[in-house]
């Protein structure tokens, strides 16, 4: 991978949000629906998290989207962002705020 410069990086919008519901995704083995408060709008993402956590314990977990991703329909339902998460050989691990911030806060 090569590298890229620091205005194509500023170009990403990186913003903090709670998730408020999460919801299985019929007809896929791997997604949820998620509800996510960004402060002054909510968002809807679909992840793939599905094989990695359970409904309950991302319910109320802060995570870090990128806000300002072209929208992407999956299974019919529109994902306004998507969620970082890390991944090695055994685990996939979302990657979240040290303390809780305000939802919508930037991300730098």
């Amino acid at each position: 991978m090569g590298n890229v410069t620091y205005s194509d990086f500023a170009k990403l919008d990186l913003r903090v949000g709670t998730i408020e519901s999460v919801e299985i995704v019929e007809g896929a083995d791997k997604l949820y629906k998620l509800k996510v408060n960004m402060g002054k709008e909510n968002r809807t993402l679909v992840a793939g998290l599905r094989p990695h956590y359970e409904q309950a314990d991302l319910h109320g977990k802060q995570i870090v989207i990128i806000a300002n991703l072209e929208p992407r329909r999956m299974k019919g339902i529109e994902s306004k962002g998507m969620l970082l998460a890390a991944q090695d050989n055994s685990a996939v691990a979302i990657l979240r705020p040290e303390k809780r911030m305000e939802n919508g806060s930037k991300v730098y």
